[in-house]
């Protein structure tokens, strides 16, 4: 069985770190994906929400690294919880444990112009270790290589959602 994610989008927030009694960190932010598509010649948007928690050290990067409005690659899976309110409803929340992040937007350098692309950094898990390539010399950091390449491929430009 699987259960991942893989999503782009913008965050519809400032990343919120909190602290468990446990000492444990996490970080919390709501993320806006689109969907373009056509109705009758006419281009329709279709944004949907997800709420994205990621733990430990991660947790710490995203918060320092991430605002709202940022371009961000996130790898995770679906899960869900419920609890009761303070009126004794139960709630439930579906939310994306994030087990990768990527900041995708452009670093500034010290002139205040955008730098070239930075080089790809090394990816890591959420405990903050280095990701192992695959037997392709790849490794699953999320980067967007291999989605741009496929899109490449398909070569029918006005199927493209953008």
């Amino acid at each position: 069985m699987i259960n991942k994610v893989t999503l782009i989008g913008n965050l519809g927030k400032d990343p919120e770190m909190k602290t468990l009694p446990s000492g444990a960190v996490y970080t919390r932010f709501t993320m806006a994906t689109n969907e373009n598509y056509q109705v009758n010649g006419e281009w329709q948007t279709k944004t949907e929400w997800h709420n994205i928690i990621i733990w430990r050290q991660a947790a710490e990067r995203a918060a320092q690294q991430l605002k709202k409005g940022s371009l961000v690659y996130v790898e995770g899976k679906i899960t869900s919880r419920s609890w009761e309110d303070e009126n004794g409803n139960t709630r439930y929340m579906t939310e994306i444990a994030a087990n990768l992040f990527r900041s995708l937007e452009k670093r500034e350098n010290s002139g205040g112009g955008y730098t070239s692309p930075p080089p790809p950094e090394e990816p890591v898990d959420m405990n903050g270790e280095k990701q192992q390539p695959t037997a392709s010399g790849s490794t699953n950091s999320g980067g967007d290589t291999t989605q741009k390449e496929s899109y490449d491929s398909e070569g029918d430009a006005d199927d493209l959602p953008f």
